[in-house]
C-alpha cells in the first residue's frame, strides 16, 4: 500500500480501526472519517503505532448531509487523489432515531450518508485510477427489503428489519456502483465482514453484548476482507462482486434486479439533494 491513500468511515473502533491500523502498517496514508471525539484521538495513537505516513482525521457526523458534504470538500480542499475509499461505518440502534436530515438512522448512516459521500468523492476517484471503493455490507442483507416508505420513519420500527434493509441498500448501491463505473478503471465490490462483535452493538443491553462478544469473531478476523479488497493486487480489476469472510460468493438475488437497483440510486440521488 505505499503510496496509496485510503478514507475510511468508522475507522475508530471496530474493524475500522484494524483496517486502518493495517493498511497504515503496509505503508498507505490513511485517513479517518469519524467524529472528532477522545475516542478517534485514541484510535489515532493505535494506528500511528505503526504507521509509515501519519494517519490523521476529517471530522464527520453521518447522520448529518450538510456534514457528509463538508467532509468531501475538506477532503478535495486538502487532496488531488484518493486510492481507496472505504464505506465502513454502520449504526445498529435498538430504538427508533431520526437523522437531522429527518431520516430512519440505519437508512440514514449506513447507506444514505456513503451513497451521498461516493458520489462527492467519485470524480476524484477517477481522476486517480485504479482506484477501489469497498463497501460493508452484511450476510443479513439477504433477509432484507427495499421499503421506501420508511426511509424517514417506520410507524413499527423493528431495528433488525431496518438494519437488513439498511445492508440490502448497501450490496444494491455497491452493485450498481460497480456497473456504472465500468471502464472507468474504478472498481465497486461489497463484503460480508463476518459476525463481529463490535461498536455497533453498544446501544444493545449489557448481557446480550457479554453473549454476543463470547459467540462473534474477533474485530481482528472480521477486518480481513476490507483489508484484502482495498490492497490485494490480484483483485485489482474485480468489479462489482461481493464477498463473506474473503471468499467470493453470491449475494441476494434482489441485487440482480436491475429496475430495484435504478429505483434506489434515483430516490437516494433525491434525497441527498443530487437530483434525480
Amino acid at each position: 500500500m505505499d503510496g496509496k491513500r485510503v478514507l475510511i468511515t468508522g475507522g475508530n473502533s471496530g474493524i475500522g480501526i484494524v483496517t486502518a491500523r493495517e493498511l497504515a502498517k503496509q505503508g498507505a496514508e490513511v485517513v479517518l472519517a469519524c467524529r472528532d471525539t477522545a475516542k478517534t484521538a485514541e484510535a489515532l495513537k493505535v494506528i500511528n503505532a505503526g504507521a509509515t505516513v501519519p494517519a490523521i482525521n476529517l471530522p464527520v457526523e453521518l447522520d448529518n448531509l450538510d456534514s457528509v458534504r463538508d467532509l468531501a470538500a475538506n477532503f478535495l480542499n486538502r487532496y488531488d487523489r484518493i486510492d481507496v475509499l472505504i464505506n465502513n461505518a454502520g449504526v445498529f440502534p435498538p430504538k427508533q432515531r431520526i437523522t437531522a436530515d429527518g431520516f430512519e438512522m440505519q437508512m440514514g448512516v449506513n447507506h444514505l450518508s456513503h451513497f451521498l459521500l461516493t458520489h462527492l468523492l467519485l470524480d476524484c476517484l477517477k481522476a486517480s485510477a485504479p482506484a477501489r471503493v469497498v463497501t460493508v455490507s452484511s450476510k443479513l442483507h439477504k433477509g432484507g427489503k427495499i421499503d421506501f416508505d420508511v426511509f424517514k420513519g417506520y410507524e413499527k420500527y423493528n431495528s433488525q428489519s431496518a438494519y437488513n434493509g439498511s445492508k440490502l441498500a448497501n450490496v444494491l448501491f455497491g452493485i450498481e456502483l460497480a456497473r456504472q463505473l465500468e471502464g472507468t478503471g474504478v472498481t465497486s465490490n461489497v463484503l460480508h465482514p463476518g459476525a463481529v462483535s463490535t461498536d455497533i452493538i453498544r446501544d444493545l443491553p449489557w448481557l446480550l453484548r457479554k453473549i454476543i462478544g463470547m459467540i462473534f469473531i474477533s474485530p481482528e478476523k472480521g477486518a480481513l476482507t476490507n483489508i484484502m479488497l482495498a490492497g490485494d493486487p490480484a483483485l485489482a480489476e474485480i468489479n462489482g462482486k461481493y464477498y463473506d469472510q474473503c471468499e467470493l460468493t453470491d449475494y441476494s438475488s434482489q441485487a440482480d434486479d436491475e429496475a430495484l437497483r435504478k429505483k434506489l440510486w434515483d430516490v437516494s440521488a433525491a434525497l441527498t439533494g443530487l437530483g434525480g
